[in-house]
């Protein structure tokens, strides 16, 4: 029976059917986004309400009670606003120099914004009002990649393009998904809500700067680390995704037939057949034989290895190069007692 040649249909098919066992796989990368995504509304929760504590030791509820009191007695008074970001300080001490240029110590407000929303800026500092598209896709990358024409990875995907149609395509259509700007519902209108306070006066949370203790800023300093650290682990996760499918697509682009590309996929984890990808609808690259490439690849992930693995790995691979001179030595003197034979 001949064997079936590959065509670049038959490569595109497994590359998306490998790209789907490796996001299923259960791995060191997986298993830390997993274990972070769990904790994420816990944290948010704890943060808000701390943020709440002390928004309210400045602006009391009976204070807006009485304002809302006011606003819908009189059409002229708008004094009420919901908000989701705050200003906090605290006074603090910080490095400076004197008129002899020798270092002291000064006090200086401490100053930082918080923002609670969905996309709100994870890095920033007490002036960034930048928007954060990446947490909310990490949040919810299960739910955005569910739907026709979104992708939760594609600011990984594509972090070396600044911008092009093909990523704005994807950011337009995730962000229509989670409608966290509009009055429609979604999950992003759902959490904004859910984080907002009313307060007395302007609604932007820049015209005023709240006072709290340095050990409440540094709580929610942890919970912007977090935040920050949990958008990490989708990128790290992604990222190790990325490099193994890049090694999967040099195979595949070098190998010539089918069986070949089966072979690769079933070494890495995959049982297909050549009937499922039948059905369903000289490049100067280094070309690896199925099993050392899927060696190579499964060697891009679980790499926080103990001393002892390290040990373990070393030994075992000094009883295979050992094995192998001995083979090749058997192999050398077989074919010397032919030849002599032979002769």
């Amino acid at each position: 029976m001949s064997r079936i040649r590959l065509n670049q249909e038959y490569r595109n098919k497994i590359a998306n059917r490998m790209r789907v066992h490796l996001e299923q796989e259960n791995t060191q990368e997986k298993e830390d986004y997993d274990n972070q995504k769990a904790d994420q509304l816990e944290i948010n929760d704890n943060a808000w309400s701390l943020a709440e504590k002390i928004v309210r030791r400045h602006y009391p509820m009976q204070d807006v009670e009485k304002a809302y009191y006011l606003q819908n007695k009189y059409p002229n008074v708008n004094t009420i606003a919901p908000d989701s970001c705050f200003h906090f300080h605290y006074m603090g001490t910080v490095e400076d120099r004197d008129y002899d240029n020798r270092p002291i110590m000064k006090e200086k407000n401490i100053e930082k914004h918080f923002d609670f929303r969905l996309k709100g800026s994870v890095e920033g500092e007490s002036d960034s009002y930048s928007s954060d598209d990446n947490y909310g896709y990490a949040l919810y990358r299960d739910e955005i990649n569910a739907q026709e024409g979104c992708n939760a990875d594609i600011n990984i995907e594509q972090e070396d393009n600044q911008s092009n149609p093909h990523k704005t395509k994807f950011v337009d259509a995730n962000n229509k998904y989670l409608r966290a700007d509009d009055e429609e519902n979604g999950y992003g209108k759902i959490w904004n809500d859910k984080y907002k306070l009313d307060l007395i006066g302007r609604e932007y949370c820049r015209d005023r700067s709240l006072a709290c203790s340095k050990e409440e800023f540094m709580q929610l300093e942890n919970w912007k680390q977090a935040k920050g650290k949990f958008i990490m682990s989708h990128n790290k996760w992604i990222k190790s995704i990325l490099n193994q499918m890049k090694e999967i697509k040099i195979g595949l682009k070098g190998y010539k037939y089918l069986d070949e590309a089966i072979e690769l996929s079933t070494e890495l984890g995959l049982n297909i057949t050549d009937a499922e990808i039948i059905r369903t609808n000289s490049t100067g690259l280094v070309i690896y034989n199925p099993k050392n490439l899927a060696d190579r690849i499964k060697g891009m992930k679980n790499k926080n290895k103990s001393r002892e693995d390290k040990i373990k790995a070393r030994l075992l691979y000094d009883q295979q190069q050992n094995r192998e001179k001995v083979n090749k030595i058997n192999r050398g003197t077989t074919y010397h007692y032919v030849k002599e034979n032979v002769n």
